[in-house]
């Protein structure tokens, strides 16, 4: 075991530059280590696991390395944030570097830590196809990754998620990287209603993101299937959707193929619509859970 963390530690190595800490170190079957994830956050490690204990061989691993190592439980039914396994405790937020671009996390904050380092290559291209002057709206927001990477080439963002602690983080990861928030927009809710507001009133951007969760339930209890209403959610963000623009559409469900996830945006968005998909980061080396379809107007 440790031979195998050793050769997919050692595969990764090119991918850790003075830009870029944020990397997955081992990623589960990807490098014969089923129900094992492995990141590093900077200095600090992060594993993750399916199954409710470490084995020894990988504490020793993590232990002789020298580094801050939390540990997470993979269990969707009981969400906690990470516990510390070796090395000295995170007690505060700290920053990490992606392609040039800070961002903050906390091994505090819960089940996630603050970025979806799955999206690393969909960031990169968020910022390559922004520019000064365009206008980017990004829906289910997070912590706003994808915003600063727009702002990063200039771009005006909107930034729309649902929690106001989340959308405080995103103003302190555009301060983290030198932005002024206030130069950018922030809007507190549901993304179908935003959408149909930013249409009645004449609001058109020229990229957006829309990334929901898998399964989501708004304010007044309406329940979001990414199965059954992706393609409803692609049909409004397409009515402020700028001529010439593009959107980026993702979902982790793992029951969906890209094909029937195609199938079902191209159903409800007007004709001439082009699509194309992108892999997963090349650190991710197990199933490619990740769907991302990118369209183009």
């Amino acid at each position: 075991m440790r031979e195998l963390i050793d050769a997919a530690v050692a595969r990764r190595k090119p991918l850790l530059t003075h830009e870029n800490n944020l990397v997955r170190l081992v990623d589960g079957a990807g490098d014969g280590l089923p129900d094992l994830f492995l990141e590093s956050y900077a200095d600090r490690l992060l594993l993750s696991t399916t199954v409710p204990r470490v084995e020894p061989a990988v504490r020793g691993w993590l232990e002789r390395s020298g580094r801050t190592c939390y540990w997470k439980r993979l269990d969707q039914h009981q969400k906690e944030s990470p516990t510390l396994l070796c090395g000295e405790a995170v007690g505060e937020p700290f920053t990490v570097m992606e392609n040039s671009i800070r961002f903050e996390i906390s091994f505090q904050s819960g089940y996630s830590q603050g970025i979806f380092l799955d999206q690393r290559d969909n960031r990169a291209e968020v910022r390559r196809r922004s520019a000064a002057g365009t206008r980017i709206l990004n829906t289910f927001a997070y912590t706003g990754a994808f915003s600063v990477a727009a702002a990063m080439a200039g771009a005006e963002t909107t930034t729309l998620d649902l929690s106001q602690p989340y959308l405080d983080w995103a103003r302190r990861n555009f301060s983290l990287n030198g932005m002024d928030p206030a130069a950018h927009h922030f809007c507190k809710g549901d993304t179908f209603h935003w959408l149909r507001r930013f249409a009645k009133q004449g609001r058109r951007f020229d990229g957006i993101v829309l990334d929901p969760p898998t399964f989501s339930r708004d304010e007044k209890g309406r329940v979001f299937r990414v199965e059954e209403d992706f393609g409803e959610l692609a049909a409004l963000a397409a009515e402020v959707l700028a001529p010439g623009g593009w959107m980026l559409c993702c979902t982790n469900f793992r029951r969906m193929s890209p094909g029937a996830f195609e199938r079902q945006l191209l159903e409800r968005l007007p004709r001439g619509i082009q699509a194309s998909h992108a892999d997963m980061p090349a650190d991710f080396t197990d199933a490619p859970y990740l769907k991302s379809v990118w369209l183009q107007s």
